[in-house]
């Protein structure tokens, strides 16, 4: 699961108000370095993400100092900004561990780098 998918997912758990983000939880995580760089779907991405769970996800893997606290001003012309943006939401990926509801506290597990949301049929 790629941090750019983490971003994005919540816990739809029946009761749940707060499922987001989910905390997580890696067991086996891989830097892959072979994504083709394309600096205009970073420039798009970075809008849509929510930079504040992009940090926290980085701090739970490990690996917080990868970027900066805040999105640096003109990003679009920054390419050392853009290839640290890209590193992290395009070439870390987590293989195995489980994603944390923040409310429930239920764990959704991740195999293979694949998160299972699957509900089971009384949380739904």
């Amino acid at each position: 699961m790629r941090l750019l998918t983490h971003n994005m997912l919540t816990s739809h758990v029946k009761g749940v108000n707060n499922g987001y983000p989910l905390k997580i939880e890696a067991t086996e995580v891989n830097v892959e370095s072979e994504v083709d760089f394309k600096p205009e779907f970073i420039c798009c991405m970075i809008p849509r993400i929510d930079w504040d769970v992009l940090k926290k996800a980085l701090a739970w893997i490990g690996k917080a100092d990868l970027l900066p606290e805040e999105i640096v001003d003109n990003y679009e012309e920054d390419e050392e900004f853009l290839r640290k943006v890209h590193h992290t939401i395009m070439e870390i990926e987590i293989v195995t561990g489980s994603l944390i509801c923040p409310e429930s506290e239920r764990s959704f597990p991740i195999n293979k780098g694949i998160p299972n949301m699957l509900l089971n049929e009384d949380e739904v």
